[in-house]
């Protein structure tokens, strides 16, 4: 026996014990779920690259483990299971008519630095749940935040914090304000990370053809914004000439479709001072859940743009989760809060655990209305889940390292 066996022999230990204390709770989690008629299913690890990469955004795909198989196949280890979910209930029904809820436990990978945050492995479990189809979206969201709110506690974590936000209100505020369309997709892709997204917003405000300026003048002087279906093989073949690789970044589709709209930006007119400065002035509300939606009607007052059905959809939210038991005296809400998945369209929230901090919660999820479309349904389908991360779990209760 060599010196250093014992302690590889203790480390193997430890893991193994670990492994079995992750195993146990996310079991707890999901007896809950199942408890509650959620269906636990098992969708693949392995997952098509192409159709993964996307729908989960672009933050998520740079750190997507992405691989060839032999076939010259691309495909990826799942970041995250609610797109495998996705797929598996369209495999069992093509039409996206039936209504179905299912809960889950597994690994997902995704790249982190070696001294990422306690809680934050490469391979990571995920305890959760998704809900599709429902006729009542109301419903369906109250459902799964008090299910995972309720499963937490379950797990014996107490002294959670729950945090609220809704995509769907900068949707309407976005559509509210005269710009030009694309402007609205940037401003949405940037939600979820706020200084991005105010600068994008100073941009549109003061210099809005200043990006159109950086574009390599070989490569603007062959696009055409008027045929753009001839702008990806343009752009294709540029970026071969210039050796840059875009595997598990962004697509030749996305990154040509988002110099046509830089380019069509070369003359465009500032978006006016007092329209930015009202989007920056309802993205800063951050308040207590209770108060969001007057305080966020107060800030549009006044103006012309009309937001009251969003509002009255959040505010409905909020009165149905209250009467799942959910106490929202202590709820936070903040309107520049999106998460990460930039698939989300309505409803998102965030539970947070005081020893972990904000940026590690304990669990997450929202509504995605229009991901199972993304993913090959005919339609949009309503759409709901959450995922309760398991290795944060187990380091919050017990305090580990």
């Amino acid at each position: 026996m060599t010196g250093s066996t014992p302690f590889v022999m203790s480390t193997l230990a430890e893991t193994a014990a670990r492994f079995d204390r992750l195993e146990a709770q996310a079991q707890l989690l999901t007896a809950e779920f199942r408890r509650h008629g959620f269906e636990l299913v098992a969708p693949a690890i392995i997952q098509p690259a192409s159709l993964l990469l996307d729908v989960i955004g672009e933050d998520l795909r740079a750190r997507t483990y992405v691989f060839t198989d032999q076939d010259g196949v691309e495909l990826c280890l799942r970041p995250d299971l609610t797109v495998p979910t996705c797929r598996l209930y369209l495999e069992r029904h093509p039409d996206a008519t039936v209504a179905a809820r299912y809960c889950y436990n597994g690994p997902a990978f995704r790249y982190r630095p070696l001294d990422a945050p306690k809680g934050n492995p490469r391979e990571f479990r995920q305890a959760g749940l998704e809900s599709f189809a429902l006729n009542d979206p109301g419903a369906a969201d109250a459902e799964i935040v008090s299910l995972t709110m309720s499963a937490v506690r379950a797990a014996g974590l107490d002294g959670i914090a729950l945090k609220l936000g809704d995509v769907g209100l900068l949707s309407a505020l976005l559509d509210g304000i005269a710009m030009p369309e694309r402007w609205r997709q940037r401003l949405r892709h940037q939600f979820w990370r706020p200084d991005a997204f105010r600068a994008e917003l100073k941009r549109m405000t003061t210099a809005p053809d200043a990006a159109a300026r950086q574009i390599p003048k070989t490569l603007a002087d062959t696009l055409d914004p008027a045929k753009p279906e001839r702008a990806t093989e343009i752009v294709a073949t540029y970026l071969e000439k210039s050796g840059q690789d875009v595997q598990g970044v962004r697509t030749v589709d996305e990154i040509s479709a988002g110099v046509l709209a830089t380019l069509a930006d070369a003359h465009a007119k500032p978006l006016p001072a007092a329209q930015a400065d009202l989007i920056d002035r309802v993205i800063a509300i951050r308040a207590p859940a209770r108060e969001a939606t007057t305080r966020i009607a107060d800030t549009v007052r006044g103006t012309h743009v009309k937001i009251a059905p969003a509002l009255d959809a959040f505010g409905d939210r909020l009165q149905r989760i209250a009467a799942a038991g959910i106490d929202l005296s202590a709820a936070t809400f903040a309107a520049d809060f999106g998460r990460k998945f930039e698939y989300y369209t309505g409803l998102v929230f965030e539970i947070e655990a005081p020893t972990l901090g904000r940026n590690n919660p304990i669990a997450g999820g929202g509504r995605y209305d229009g991901l199972l479309e993304a993913v090959g349904a005919p339609r949009r389908v309503p759409a709901v889940g959450a995922a309760i991360y398991t290795e944060r779990l187990l380091t919050a209760e017990r305090g580990e390292d």
